[in-house]
C-alpha cells in the first residue's frame, strides 16, 4: 500500500488524470490552483477576479487536504503578465497579513496558459499531525 494519498476539491478537478494533491506524511503539494469558479468551472476575464478566486481556491485545497492557509510553507505562482504583481499582492495580503508570518513565495511568467487563464499557482503545505 502505497504511502502517497491523492485528493481532489470539488469543481476543481482538472481535465488531465493527476489529483488536486498529494500527500505524504505531514506533507502536502498541490497541482495547479487556477483562477476558476469551482461552481460553474468558468475563469473570468479579468485578473484580479482570477487572482481572487486562486486564493479562495487555495483556502479549498487546504481544506480538502485536512490543513488551513495557515500550513502553507511556500507558494509558486506563474503569472501571464509581469503587470499582474499588484492583484496578486491584494489577495496576497488579505491571506497573509502578517509580514512575520507569510509563506514563501516565487513568481514566474508563464506564456503556455489556455483559455482565458492568467495566473495560477502550487502550494507546499506541512499538515498537522493527526
Amino acid at each position: 500500500m502505497s504511502r502517497r494519498r491523492s485528493f481532489e476539491v470539488p469543481g476543481l478537478r482538472h481535465e488531465n488524470p493527476i489529483p488536486m494533491g498529494s500527500i505524504i506524511g505531514p506533507f502536502m503539494m498541490s497541482s495547479g490552483i487556477f483562477g476558476m469558479e469551482p461552481e460553474t468551472r468558468r475563469t473570468p476575464p479579468d485578473i484580479e477576479s482570477q487572482c481572487r478566486l486562486m486564493f479562495e481556491n487555495m483556502r479549498r485545497v487546504m481544506e480538502a487536504a485536512g490543513g488551513s492557509v495557515e500550513d502553507i510553507i511556500k507558494v509558486v505562482i506563474w503569472a501571464k503578465d509581469k503587470s499582474f504583481k499588484e492583484a496578486v499582492n491584494k489577495e496576497w495580503l488579505k491571506m497573509f497579513p502578517d509580514e512575520h508570518s507569510r509563506p514563501a513565495r516565487h513568481t514566474m511568467l508563464y506564456q503556455g496558459f489556455s483559455g482565458d487563464t492568467l495566473v495560477q499557482c502550487e502550494i507546499v503545505a506541512v499538515l498537522p499531525v493527526t
